[in-house]
């Protein structure tokens, strides 16, 4: 019974800050590479940030230097600092992982939350 359970979400002005949290079970949460996507609407799903098992990470372009990722394997969580939004922030996040093991077998994950609504305001 894996379980990705994001929260944090919610309405903010631009220029304000939010911190989305996931919370996962069911997983050896430290073998995994933890990433948030998000989508918004008329769009695909885009990689936002992730951090691999070894603590490694990687930011997309568009909010790199104002979004921070980070995990905590004691207690199964990572987190996405978001600083500085923009109204173009606004998307559904979701949290994803992949098992260390298989990332060589393609770019696909092997679990995703259900995602929380965030929505900056001009």
């Amino acid at each position: 019974q894996v379980q990705l359970v994001e929260s944090g979400g919610g309405l903010v002005q631009a220029g304000g800050s939010l911190r989305l949290s996931c919370a996962a079970s069911g997983l050896s949460f430290g073998s995994y590479r933890m990433g948030w996507y998000r989508q918004a609407p008329g769009t695909e799903r885009e990689l936002v940030a992730r951090v691999g098992s070894g603590g490694s990470t990687y930011y997309a372009g568009s909010v790199k230097g104002r979004f921070t990722i980070s995990r905590d394997n004691a207690k199964n969580t990572v987190h996405l600092q978001m600083n500085s939004l923009k109204p173009e922030d606004t998307a559904v996040y979701y949290c994803a992982a992949k098992a260390a093991a298989r990332y060589g077998s393609g770019n696909d994950n092997d679990y995703w939350g259900q995602g929380t609504q965030v929505t900056v305001s001009s």
